[in-house]
């Protein structure tokens, strides 16, 4: 069985025989190379995918085709604005980093943030929300997601597809739920003060960007991606039960349904805890969770979370940074790894081994091997 057939069975809810183990070196492979100090191995690699390939483990990735120095996620679709356009400026510091500031002219007036890669810790951050008062710039905020909206480019997800041939599945995370729209445009502070000040006003305008949104998920499931993910970083704290079933739950119906029809299945990213959102994002049809923490960064266990989501809901995770950063010696890591499976083997058809969430950079190279020969050797 090819690691596409392994991965396309739990996808399918089927026993791949073995559990399927999908890192996610995105963040770590980019700092050792823009800093110097990739391991020799990985001197021949240009990218995520090549390193991937190098250690021979499966790929469901959302993240092989993304500049992480200019966005969190995406890269296959393109942002259209009608009546208007978006003017990006960038400059980079001579510390490295690189400052970005895009600006929306709108017929209105303008909208604008500003973001900057901070390179010593290979990261993104937002230094300015494109929404600072919504009293003031609520008409703005409303004209721009009138006129916005999102084109998949299969030119740019062929040659992906391509070049992975039978060792994985591509994911498109490329869509975002309304709720997480507040969070990325004003952030969640000021998310949580709109929702109350402007309830109206507030529907109205998620209920534009969800039709934008589902409208996207259509183009891709129609063009056959087989997997999309909804990069919300979804979360209790910030998505509480209250807030996902007023703001997302049709969203997340909607794309879900969308998908199915196609083929294709729909996933979340998940941050943080889900004990209190777990069963409701099952019951929407959402096919399953990237990222599932579990404690001390989440608050529930991987095999709890399989016992309270039903019998259908995949789940990807199982190494933090507590494991990468804790587990110091091949003993330990193989220790971790077959406490690990003993517990979730049960559900090896809805499991994949991967990170939850990301790959420290910090990470020690000789544990991410370890990591590799546990999987291979107790899988």
């Amino acid at each position: 069985m090819t690691s596409q057939q392994a991965v396309e069975a739990v996808l399918r809810r089927e026993d791949p025989g073995r559990i399927v183990y999908a890192p996610n070196y995105w963040q770590w492979l980019s700092h050792h190379q823009q800093h110097g100090s990739q391991p020799d191995e990985l001197a021949s690699c240009n990218d995520q995918l090549d390193m991937l390939d190098w250690l021979g483990v499966d790929v469901f990735s959302r993240n092989i085709y993304c500049d992480q120095r200019s966005c969190w996620f995406g890269g296959l679709t393109d942002e259209v604005m009608e009546g208007a356009d978006c003017e990006t400026k960038e400059k980079e510091a001579p510390n490295g980093d690189l400052h970005l500031e895009r600006t929306y002219h709108l017929p209105s007036g303008d909208l604008s943030e500003r973001q900057r890669y901070v390179f010593q810790e290979s990261t993104l951050v937002q230094e300015k929300f494109l929404v600072e008062d919504s009293d003031a710039q609520l008409g703005l905020l409303e004209e721009f997601v009138a006129r916005r909206s999102w084109r998949f480019d299969p030119a740019r997800w062929t040659p992906w597809t391509g070049r992975l041939g039978d060792r994985g599945i591509l994911c498109a995370g490329e869509v975002f739920s309304p709720l997480k729209l507040l969070h990325l445009v004003m952030g969640p502070e000021a998310t949580t003060y709109f929702l109350c000040d402007e309830p109206e006003r507030a529907e109205a305008l998620l209920q534009v960007h969800e039709d934008a949104q589902l409208d996207l998920v259509r183009q891709m499931a129609a063009a056959g991606v087989p997997a999309i993910m909804a990069m919300d970083n979804l979360d209790s704290v910030f998505h509480t039960p209250e807030y996902l079933e007023r703001y997302s739950a049709s969203f997340y119906q909607n794309a879900s349904t969308i998908c199915h029809e196609h083929g294709s299945t729909f996933f979340i990213h998940a941050c943080g805890n889900q004990r209190e959102n777990l069963a409701r994002v099952a019951s929407y049809g959402v096919d399953g969770l990237e990222g599932v923490a579990y404690p001390p960064l989440g608050n529930l266990e991987l095999d709890e979370a399989f016992e309270l989501s039903g019998d259908r809901f995949l789940i990807t995770g199982g190494i933090s940074a507590i494991e990468t950063g804790r587990l110091e010696t091949r003993q330990a890591v193989f220790d971790y790894v077959g406490a690990l499976f003993d517990r979730l083997r049960p559900y090896r058809n809805r499991f994949i081994l991967a990170a939850s969430c990301n790959t420290a950079i910090n990470a020690r190279w000789e544990t991410l091997l370890h990591f590799r020969d546990a999987w291979r050797d107790l899988s």
